[in-house]
């Protein structure tokens, strides 16, 4: 089988949540007559829940619920969270198409160059398809994107740092996971693809620069593009010594490390 390359979506392929998620769920918000506007430090605190569906779950609190005029049934509740969450989308992919969430540095440059040598090329994550596919267009192209198989949104019930999503993807894609590398940005994201065996790059993103990243192969602050968007290497465990940027070399020599 071809060695693969399975990245996570947002803080991977863009920097999405600061500038794309967040501005998409407020703008739902307002237009549903919600008074709810999240602060850029309170959308960090709820991306320690995976999955928008779940963050907007979050404001049924019974203190809101009353002054809101929410319905108390939790069937209804689900129903309006799934209607919110799909005028969200909608708003974040327009975003997308309109160029606003740019390709993180390296992205474009290491898939095209997997994709020459044969690799697999995989998305998975808790953000809905549409907005998944809508990211991956745009940061790679669409004859590119074409080539990904992409796990996304409710496709699992346990959410990252569940390793749900990952285990989905070794069954879907019929390999094991010792011929996958994740690129991941987050905690949660890498816990959840080291709970399924794989091995990890971490990009920190806007949110998480802080966050713990114990157990990855190797953290560095983007993969690179040279001259303009160099790398800067966080954590090395393994000795890749990587200059500026990530090169598919140094992914293909952590597949041959324990």
């Amino acid at each position: 089988m071809s060695p693969t390359l399975i990245f996570d979506c947002d803080g991977v392929l863009a920097d999405t949540e600061r500038d794309g998620h967040l501005p998409a769920f407020n703008q739902t918000f307002a237009e549903a007559g919600l008074p709810i506007h999240w602060s850029e430090e309170e959308y960090g605190n709820l991306l320690a829940i995976g999955g928008g569906k779940e963050r907007l779950a979050t404001v049924f609190t019974p203190v809101f619920v009353e002054t809101a005029h929410l319905p108390t049934d939790p069937d209804e509740q689900r129903d309006l969270v799934a209607r919110w969450h799909k005028a969200k989308t909608a708003h974040y992919t327009a975003m997308v198409a309109d160029g606003v969430l740019p390709g993180r540095p390296g992205i474009a440059r290491i898939v095209a160059e997997a994709s020459g040598e044969g690799w697999g090329l995989a998305v998975a994550s808790t953000s809905a398809e549409a907005s998944v596919r809508a990211v991956l267009e745009h940061a790679v192209g669409e004859e590119l994107a074409a080539q990904f198989t992409v796990f996304a949104g409710d496709v699992v019930p346990a959410k990252k740092p569940a390793p749900d999503i990952y285990l989905l993807a070794l069954r879907e894609l019929g390999i094991g996971p010792e011929e996958v590398v994740v690129v991941e940005d987050s905690a949660n994201g890498l816990r959840a693809a080291l709970g399924a065996g794989l091995r990890t790059i971490v990009t920190v993103s806007s949110y998480t620069a802080d966050e713990d990243f114990r157990g990855a192969s190797l953290v560095v602050s983007s993969l690179g593009d040279l001259p303009d968007d160099p790398a800067v290497v966080l954590s090395d465990p393994h000795g890749l010594a990587v200059d500026g940027q990530v090169e598919l070399s140094h992914v293909e020599h952590l597949l041959h490390t324990p």
